[in-house]
C-alpha cells in the first residue's frame, strides 16, 4: 500500500485506517484493530506493547504502520496524540453542553472535523477515472438502498440538474431490470456506506455482467462493492462522539456525491448553462401546474 499522500486532517486518522484496515494481511489487522479498538493507549505504548496485545512481532507492528500509508510506528503515535487531544477538547465541550443549541454546535463541530478526514482514504487516481466514466457515458444508473437510498436520489437529481442524464430508481427491483439493460457505454454507480448491502450489490452485478462499469461508493476498502467495482471510491467515516448516530457517515456520503457531481459537469463543460436551462424548465412546469 503506498504511503499518505498528506498527513490526515485533524480527526481523521482513525476514519483513515478503519477504511484502509481490512486490506492488511491476517497478523497486521489485529494491530489495526487494536489501535481502533484502544486509540489512547495504542499513543502512548511501545511497538512492543502493541506487538504483545495484537500477538505478532514488532517487525508486523512497523509493517502494519506502513502498509496503512504512515511513515512508521512512530508517525501514526504523533498522529493519534494529536487527534486525541482535539477529541478531548469535543468530548468536554459536549460534556457541558446544557441546551439543545449547545448539543446542535457541538455536533456541527464534530462533522465538520469528520469531514475534514473524509478523503485521506480516497484512491485520487479512481476518482479521476470515475469522473471521466460517468462524463463519457450514455447512460448512468445510480443506484443505493437503505440509509445510502437518499443520498442516490439525490445525487441523480443533481446529474439531472446539470445537463447530465441519470436514473435512480427506487425500487430494488427496478434497479436490478434497469441495470441488465446498461451496454459496455454505460455508468453503474452503486452506493453503500458497508460496501455489504445486498440490495446495492445486486444491480451492481447486473450491471458488471452487462458490461457497464460499475463504480462503487462505500466507507470500506474491502468491501464485496469495492471488488465488484471498476473503481472503489472510499471515504473515511466518523469517530466522534456522536459516531454511532451516523450523523458524519451520511454527511460525508452526501458532500462526498455532491463533489462528484460537480466535477463531472466541469468535466462535460457547459455546466452552468445546463443548469438555467433546466431551472428556466422546472419554472415553466411549475407555473404550467399553478395555473391549471
Amino acid at each position: 500500500m503506498s504511503q499518505l499522500q498528506t498527513d490526515p486532517p485533524v480527526g481523521g486518522t482513525l476514519s483513515t485506517i478503519r477504511a484502509l484496515a481490512p486490506n492488511l494481511a491476517p497478523s497486521e489487522r489485529r494491530v489495526a484493530d487494536i489501535c481502533i479498538a484502544r486509540p489512547k493507549e495504542f499513543a502512548w505504548w511501545s511497538a512492543a506493547d502493541v506487538a504483545e496485545h495484537a500477538s505478532t512481532s514488532t517487525a508486523t507492528v512497523i509493517r502494519a504502520c506502513q502498509n496503512l500509508g504512515f511513515k512508521g510506528f512512530q508517525h501514526l503515535r504523533m498522529l493519534l496524540l494529536r487527534d486525541l487531544g482535539a477529541s478531548e477538547s469535543r468530548v468536554q465541550d459536549a460534556s457541558h453542553t446544557k441546551d439543545s443549541i449547545g448539543l446542535m454546535q457541538a455536533v456541527f463541530g464534530e462533522v465538520a472535523a469528520d469531514l475534514g478526514g473524509a478523503l485521506t482514504p480516497l484512491d485520487r487516481e479512481a476518482f479521476d477515472q470515475a469522473v471521466e466514466a460517468i462524463a463519457d457515458a450514455d447512460r448512468v444508473l445510480v443506484v443505493g438502498n437503505g440509509v445510502s437510498g437518499p443520498s442516490a436520489s439525490a445525487v441523480a437529481v443533481r446529474f439531472i440538474l446539470n445537463g447530465r442524464t441519470a436514473e435512480a430508481p427506487t425500487d430494488a427491483v427496478m434497479q436490478q431490470l434497469t441495470a441488465r439493460h446498461l451496454t459496455s457505454r454505460d455508468v453503474c454507480l452503486a452506493i453503500s456506506d458497508s460496501g455489504l448491502n445486498s440490495l446495492t450489490l445486486q444491480p451492481a452485478h447486473a450491471a458488471k455482467e452487462a458490461g457497464a462499469i460499475v463504480i462503487g461508493v462505500t466507507g470500506y476498502a474491502r468491501s464485496p462493492l469495492v471488488e465488484l467495482a471498476d473503481m472503489g471510491l472510499v471515504l473515511g467515516g466518523g469517530t466522534g462522539p456522536w459516531g454511532a448516530h451516523g450523523a458524519s457517515a451520511t454527511v460525508i456520503q452526501l458532500t462526498f456525491l455532491i463533489g462528484l457531481q460537480i466535477a463531472v459537469s466541469e468535466r462535460r463543460g457547459g455546466s452552468a448553462e445546463a443548469a438555467a436551462q433546466t431551472l428556466e424548465h422546472v419554472i415553466g412546469i411549475l407555473n404550467h401546474v399553478s395555473t391549471s
